[in-house]
């Protein structure tokens, strides 16, 4: 027997969704509209506004403000993700002396807004001359910042698999590394990946914060250019032109996430099994010498 939240809609609450769905439909559609009609009054429209992104040297700043963000945003992924995979470990450790130090450190860097961050080494590079630019205090603001959001996604993933695989793995002599390595994370790491990229996406942009320490990447770049006098000061069509180029990168990272799930749940298929279980795991462990 099936268990759900809610009644199955029959004929008349179907139709009524429609309707309520069409409804939607038409206010979004015509909400836009409006902002459009908007933008074209004001003259955002006009052809002078957008002609400088005819330009082959425009097109080149462009690029390497996005450059520019994609390597800040690679870099502090991967660190962001050692970090949280580090703290993650000895937020979960049976001794206190990792497991203590760790929960301040994520619940240091989660309660503090990731500009503070930013400000924190930039300026901080700036009185004492820590050799840290702009490029570096923005990786370490979204490293500290994500990597500790990423910790606790790592903790609560491992927490969610169920006790007694953890149990049975104990039972069979393993090792609490052991446990982890080859039987919670094979688990868990599906349920995790949806929040992973997700956060990842969130990474991505948090770099327009980057503009504000004189950072050049894509919004600094935009910024500069929206403020020509000789187009108008086209700051409206060439937000628009940055927001379609964000909206590509984090789609093409959704793309990529599902690809991995797809991957995943296909791997598993194939094997006729879901990751090893305790049993199976401690059987490839290799004996100590």
């Amino acid at each position: 027997m099936s268990v759900v939240l809610y009644d199955v809609p029959g004929p008349r609450a179907k139709a009524r969704n429609r309707i309520l769905n069409a409804v939607v439909m038409v206010a979004l559609l015509a909400v836009i509209g409006w902002v459009l009609y908007r933008l074209n009054e004001s003259g955002q429209f006009e052809s002078r506004r957008w002609a400088q992104f005819q330009y082959s040297s425009i097109q080149q700043q462009l690029l390497d403000g996005l450059l520019n963000t994609l390597k800040a945003a690679g870099l502090a992924a991967v660190l962001a993700l050692l970090f949280g995979a580090v703290f993650a470990a000895a937020r979960i450790s049976d001794h206190w002396w990792f497991r203590a130090p760790a929960t301040l450190v994520v619940e240091l860097f989660r309660a503090i807004p990731l500009l503070i961050l930013m400000f924190f080494f930039y300026y901080g590079n700036l009185q004492f001359d820590l050799g840290i630019g702009p490029f570096w205090a923005v990786v370490f603001g979204l490293t500290l910042y994500n990597g500790s959001v990423l910790a606790e996604i790592f903790r609560a993933g491992i927490a969610a698999v169920p006790k007694g695989q953890r149990e049975a793995a104990y039972a069979t002599g393993m090792r609490k590394n052991q446990v982890v390595r080859l039987i919670l994370l094979p688990q868990a790491i599906t349920s995790m990946l949806p929040a992973i990229v997700s956060q990842l996406v969130v990474l991505l942009k948090d770099t327009a914060l980057g503009f504000i320490i004189t950072y050049a990447e894509l919004l600094y770049v935009a910024k500069q250019m929206g403020g020509r006098l000789q187009y108008g000061f086209p700051y409206i069509p060439t937000y628009i032109v940055v927001a379609v180029i964000y909206i590509g990168l984090c789609s093409l990272l959704s793309v990529l996430a599902r690809w991995l799930e797809g991957r995943s749940r296909r791997r598993r298929k194939v094997t006729g099994a879901p990751p090893p279980s305790a049993a199976e795991a401690a059987t490839s462990v290799e004996a100590p010498l």
